[in-house]
């Protein structure tokens, strides 16, 4: 289906792409210094359930209506920017969580429904369909067949990558994370507020193309 040298530039490709900060960075940094690795890593398995489901759409078509109908997008935008601001919000307003002592062997407590904040924040990102149309693509070779299954395989291959990155960032920032004070837990609440709501308005104003 790949041959060696496509599927190796397209794995440097794509590990390039994921180093790039980004919104799913922000998300995991922000949830693994708020609840620890546990946390970071439900966070994880939620954007890259994403991934995997814009892969699918990517392999039904459905990015390329994103692409070519205006309406399409603008909802999807407005809608992915609304719930990112009001997860801003609810940080802003939410009580301060406390974290572990440096010396507990407790557990960071993670959110239950976590992972499936973060399934409907990487699904909300029109970004993320549009990244498949534009750059998945460049290593899909219709003459081989089963162009389908060349987008899964291609997601699956990014999906794992950026897991493999999340994955790291979490449990070091859980770590670095579990030694602030109960009292820095509400500033970090408003840091996290205040990158979701900056990261909600940004893409508010995202335009097509």
């Amino acid at each position: 289906m790949f041959d060696t040298a496509t599927l190796a530039a397209y794995l440097v490709a794509a590990a390039v792409l994921v180093l790039i900060p980004g919104p799913g960075t922000a998300w995991i940094l922000t949830q693994a210094a708020t609840g620890g690795t546990a946390r970071g890593v439900r966070a994880a398995f939620g954007l890259e359930t994403a991934t995997l489901i814009h892969a699918l759409a990517a392999s039904l078509g459905l990015s390329a209506l994103l692409a070519t109908s205006a309406m399409a997008f603008e909802v999807l935008k407005y809608a992915g920017a609304a719930y990112l601001i009001w997860l801003g919000i609810k940080a802003w307003r939410a009580p301060a969580e406390t974290a572990p002592a440096a010396d507990s062997d407790a557990p960071a407590v993670a959110e239950p429904n976590i992972y499936l904040r973060s399934v409907i924040t990487g699904v909300l990102n029109p970004k993320v369909a549009l990244f498949f149309l534009a750059f998945l693509p460049q290593f899909v070779h219709p003459e081989r067949g089963y162009v389908w299954l060349q987008f899964l395989v291609l997601g699956a291959l990014l999906s794992l990558i950026g897991f493999s990155h999340s994955l790291m960032l979490s449990f070091a920032v859980g770590r670095f994370g579990r030694r602030f004070s109960t009292r820095a837990g509400r500033w970090k609440q408003r840091v996290t507020g205040s990158v979701f709501i900056a990261l909600g308005l940004r893409l508010a104003v995202q335009q097509r193309g």
